[in-house]
């Protein structure tokens, strides 16, 4: 059974602890149950949090980015809407040039007519990135499996628990940089960016992934001009793709 429940002194030190090992983390959190010292905790740390399933208010999320909270998680969804009188983390992530933003854009999670308008608010430095938020269909055949005790089914481009819920996306990589240049119209340099150089400045690997040039990790993909996948090169080598 999944409980959610407030973060714990040993949640949040055994949190730091793996980031001192792992070299790198990065947490979604809901205002609901984490403080704002352990935001700060957390950050002075090395973690990078962002900010997630939640219905917190506007003036929260602030309250948050300002203990050093970064990013939102797959903007618009499990968050509260948008409101005119309340407009809740979408707002604040919108409105705060320093945040960025995860975005699903299977144009199911998101109406494409929220997505160019939330792109067209969002000002850098922080910006708008790509998420799959893809499960263990992806590449398969499979047509459904068991998370945390519940159905997940796969229908029409998404996963859905038996309620109709949206559980997750169908959606690779791949496929969501076209949609963004296809159906949403964005340039294509700007549509590879929001896979590649954005999100690694969002985590703060910007010195050593998301761009092709000397000093780089050489982890990067050929596609035609098409935008259909010919190789994978992870280190420097081709990768077989089967």
């Amino acid at each position: 059974m999944l409980i959610i429940r407030p973060m714990t002194a040993t949640d949040l030190q055994a949190i730091c602890e793996y980031r001192r090992t792992a070299g790198f983390i990065l947490t979604t959190v809901a205002p609901e149950n984490v403080s704002t010292e352990q935001i700060a905790v957390l950050v002075d740390g090395g973690v990078v949090v962002s900010v997630g399933h939640s219905n917190a208010t506007a003036e929260t999320a602030r309250t948050y980015f300002e203990a050093g909270a970064s990013m939102v998680t797959h903007l618009f969804n499990a968050m509260s809407p948008l409101g005119n009188r309340e407009p809740g983390i979408v707002g604040a992530a919108l409105d705060d040039s320093r945040i960025y933003a995860g975005l699903i854009a299977d144009g199911i999670h998101v109406d494409p007519i929220v997505m160019r308008i939330a792109l067209r608010a969002k000002l850098s430095p922080g910006q708008i990135f790509l998420v799959s938020d893809a499960m263990q269909t992806i590449g398969t055949a499979l047509q459904g499996f068991e998370l945390n005790g519940r159905a997940i089914h796969r229908s029409e481009g998404s996963l859905k628990l038996n309620d109709g819920t949206l559980a997750g996306a169908d959606i690779d990589m791949l496929s969501s940089i076209k949609f963004v240049h296809e159906i949403i119209g964005l340039p294509l340099e700007c549509s590879l960016a929001m896979a590649s150089s954005v999100p690694a400045k969002a985590v703060g690997v910007d010195q050593q992934l998301g761009l092709l040039k000397p000093g780089y990790v050489a982890d990067f993909v050929v596609l035609s001009d098409r935008l259909d996948h010919i190789e994978t090169w992870i280190g420097g080598k081709t990768i077989a793709c089967f």
